[in-house]
């Protein structure tokens, strides 16, 4: 005969502990549930709605269109200025404030004196309320009295009319778009910088290395997760730029800088076509999550250099 096996037990003291948590864990996260559904996925939901109607935020009736306001977007002239526009100046932003904010970290990361000074002092236009500091910027590039024109005049450059001219509107958002962007990646840059381990360095020098050999073949290689950390953070950044070009050019001169935040702001609040301008914030979602997966792809999350 064979013995008798004991019968195992319904549930394991661990698990009955765990099932017990629950309620608790569920009564802590409440809160946060609360708010998190109330402020931020039922508006994105109640969005998504809305892009299938035709509405003016004011009537109490909603005409359905189905992909009516979708099929408008994509056949109108302003959204592929837009679409444009937000790119070069997510495309101007996240390059030059990767490889301004790389540089940075690099030197900061050596033995100076004040390098904490140099870390605060990089680091505050990151704080720096964007309205104020657009407004601030806006007087910097003035064509006549501006600080940038009369520093080029003292060289022997003239400045242009900066927010003026459709040629240079943009590239006067993205300078200050770089200047409040550069020192988050100085300071991200910094903190990875502190995990590489000093034996790569000492054995690329005892190889024959040069300085700017081992940031090319030690350094941008290990700190390949951080750069598609701040790649991805920057163009979902970037892509929803409005109160610093509604501050300096409104989205003008000429649409020059129509990015697609000013371009959904000025059909949703200004033309009050709530129906149109949340199909837009939708192609926004949809670009910024299509250019986040194609980034995952080609680095592998990171892993490649």
């Amino acid at each position: 005969m064979h013995a008798s096996r004991p019968l195992p037990l319904s549930r394991s003291p661990r698990r009955a502990r765990e099932a017990r948590s629950w309620p608790t864990a569920l009564l802590f996260l409440l809160p946060a549930i609360v708010i998190l559904g109330t402020f931020n996925v039922y508006p994105a939901l109640y969005s998504l709605y809305l892009s299938f109607f035709e509405w003016n935020g004011f009537t109490p009736n909603r005409d359905w269109v189905g992909g009516g306001n979708y099929a408008q977007l994509v056949t109108s002239p302003e959204f592929w200025n837009s679409l444009k526009v937000t790119a070069l100046y997510a495309g101007g932003v996240t390059l030059a404030s990767l490889a301004l904010g790389l540089l940075v970290a690099v030197l900061l990361n050596q033995p100076i004196r004040g390098r904490t000074f140099y870390r605060v002092l990089y680091f505050l236009p990151v704080i720096t309320p964007t309205v104020a500091a657009g407004v601030v910027w806006k007087y910097l590039f003035d064509p006549t009295q501006g600080a940038v024109n009369n520093l080029l005049g003292s060289i022997g450059i003239h400045g242009p009319n900066w927010l003026v001219d459709p040629k240079w509107a943009l590239l006067a958002v993205i300078i200050v778009g770089v200047w409040k962007r550069v020192g988050f990646n100085v300071v991200v840059y910094l903190a990875a910088l502190q995990g590489v381990p000093r034996a790569y360095y000492e054995a690329a020098q005892i190889d024959g290395a040069t300085p700017w050999q081992q940031l090319r073949y030690v350094t941008v290689p290990l700190l390949a997760p951080t750069t598609f950390f701040l790649v991805i953070t920057s163009l979902i950044e970037a892509f929803q730029v409005f109160d610093l070009v509604y501050v300096m050019t409104a989205g003008g001169p000429l649409g020059a800088t129509d990015v697609f935040g000013f371009y959904l702001y000025r059909e949703g609040f200004k033309y009050s076509q709530l129906g149109f301008a949340s199909a837009i914030a939708y192609v926004m979602f949809a670009l910024i999550f299509l250019a986040t997966v194609v980034q995952f792809r080609f680095t592998r999350g990171g892993q490649d250099a």
